[in-house]
């Protein structure tokens, strides 16, 4: 049994910086410094071929308690419904009035940043409600 498992979230997307940042924004998490010798990743990017700028991009969870999230740049666009989405938990724990407001609130924050709004989904007896959206580039995931 491995005592030490680590998980990063990986993400396909045409440009990760933008894709990363919206992301920062919605999860309190920060980008990585640059490489040693490097004052900004703007810098550092510079000595990378043309075609490899932008290639990939990272963020992190300040605490180091969540996991990292990478983001990589690849040439087909997104087709499909994602088959893994992340919840984001921002009515954990509330019920009722304020857990609406709650959601609606961060929903608001959410599509200002760039994010759009799928559907909302009303509890069903077995599932909470939630409101499906979508990332900067399409990426489905749950605000609940």
């Amino acid at each position: 049994m491995t005592a030490n498992v680590d998980v990063q979230v990986t993400f396909d997307c045409a440009d990760p910086e933008r894709v990363a940042r919206f992301w920062c924004e919605v999860l309190g998490y920060v980008v990585p410094p640059p490489p040693e010798g490097f004052a900004s990743w703007d810098e550092f990017g510079q000595t990378l071929p043309p075609e490899q700028r932008n290639s990939a991009f990272a963020c992190e969870d300040p605490s180091g308690k969540r996991p990292r999230f990478y983001f990589q740049r690849v040439p087909e666009g997104k087709t499909a419904k994602n088959r893994l989405h992340l919840d984001v938990r921002a009515g954990s724990g509330l019920v009722g009035e304020a857990r609406l407001a709650t959601l609606q609130a961060e929903r608001a924050r959410l599509e200002a940043l760039g994010a759009t709004c799928v559907r909302v989904m009303e509890a069903d007896g077995i599932n909470e409600s939630c409101i499906v959206m979508q990332d900067v580039e399409g990426n489905e995931f749950c605000l609940d």
